[in-house]
C-alpha cells in the first residue's frame, strides 16, 4: 500500500506501520485527555473541600491541599488541550504530551500520601501514556543523517 492518495488510488490507504503509529498516537491523545479530565476532578475536589483527602502528617513534600488542587487543576486543563492537539495531529502535541505526562506523573507520585489508590492509578496511566508517546519516535526518520 502507499501512504499518499493519487488519481485512481485509495486516498485513505496507509501502510501498516503508519496505521499502527496513528492508532497508538490516537490512543495516547484520547488517554491524555481522559487522564487530564480526572486530574481536573482531583483538583476541583481538593479546592472545594480541604478535608476530602487524608492528612499527610509529617510528609517532606507536604503542601496545603489548596495548592495541590491548583496544581492538579492546571495540569489537567493543559493536558486536555494537549490531548486534543495529539488527536488533531498537531506537531507540538507529542512533545507537549510527554512533558505534561511527566509533570503529572511527578505530581501524582508526590500526592500519594494524600490519596494513595487514586494517585498510584493516575501515575500508572501517565507512565503508560509516556510509553505510548515515546514509542512513536522509532517510526520517524531522522532529520540529520
Amino acid at each position: 500500500m502507499t501512504t499518499t492518495g493519487h488519481a485512481g488510488g485509495d486516498p485513505f490507504a496507509v501502510d501498516s506501520d503508519e496505521g499502527w503509529a496513528w492508532g497508538l498516537s490516537a490512543f495516547a491523545g484520547v488517554m491524555l485527555a481522559a487522564i487530564a479530565s480526572m486530574q481536573i476532578l482531583e483538583g476541583i475536589s481538593a479546592l472545594a473541600k480541604d478535608d476530602v483527602y487524608a492528612d499527610a502528617g509529617n510528609y517532606t513534600f507536604a503542601a496545603n491541599l489548596t495548592t495541590w488542587g491548583w496544581i492538579h487543576l492546571l495540569l489537567g486543563i493543559v493536558g486536555v488541550i494537549i490531548g486534543i492537539g495529539i488527536v488533531a495531529r498537531q506537531g507540538w502535541g507529542q512533545i507537549g504530551g510527554i512533558v505534561i505526562a511527566v509533570l503529572a506523573a511527578v505530581a501524582n507520585f508526590l500526592f500519594v500520601p494524600y490519596y494513595p489508590g487514586w494517585a498510584l492509578t493516575l501515575l500508572a496511566f501517565n507512565l503508560l501514556l509516556i510509553w505510548a508517546l515515546t514509542s512513536q519516535f522509532r517510526n520517524r526518520p531522522a532529520r540529520h543523517r
